[in-house]
C-alpha cells in the first residue's frame, strides 16, 4: 500500500482526493494546506507520493516542490491544480514534479498518474 501526503489550501479538495485514494486502496498519513506544512510533514511521515496544489498561501506549490526535491531527490509529486495553463505545467515538471493533473479532474486520472510512480 503506497502513502500519500495531500497538499492543498481547500479542505473540500483534500477530503475529495483522501476519499479517491483511500477508496482504491492508498493510505493518506497527512495532510497539508500551504507549502510549509507540506514540507514539515514529508520530513515527518516520508510519503510515498505528495499530490500537491500550487495555489496555496505562505509557500506556494512550485516553491514546495523545488524544496521537498532538495530534500529528497527520489520524491515523487503530482502536481494537481486549477492552474492548467503551459507556463504552470512546465515550471511544475522544471521544479521535479513527476506529472500534473488538471482541475477538476476525473478520478480515474488521479488514479492512473499515481499508479504510474
Amino acid at each position: 500500500m503506497k502513502t500519500v501526503l495531500i497538499a492543498d489550501d481547500a479542505q473540500f479538495m483534500r477530503l475529495c482526493l483522501r476519499q479517491i485514494l483511500e477508496k482504491r486502496g492508498f493510505q493518506v498519513v497527512a495532510e497539508a494546506a500551504n507549502g510549509h506544512e507540506a514540507i514539515a510533514k514529508y520530513r515527518l511521515h516520508n510519503p510515498d507520493i505528495v499530490t500537491m496544489d500550487i495555489t496555496m498561501p505562505d509557500m506556494d506549490g512550485i516553491a514546495a516542490v523545488k524544496e521537498l526535491k532538495k530534500i529528497d531527490p527520489e520524491a515523487k509529486i503530482i502536481v494537481i491544480s486549477a492552474m492548467g495553463s503551459m507556463t504552470f505545467i512546465y515550471d511544475a515538471i522544471s521544479a521535479g514534479a513527476s506529472g500534473f493533473i488538471v482541475k477538476p479532474f476525473k478520478e480515474e486520472d488521479v488514479i492512473k498518474n499515481l499508479i504510474k510512480l
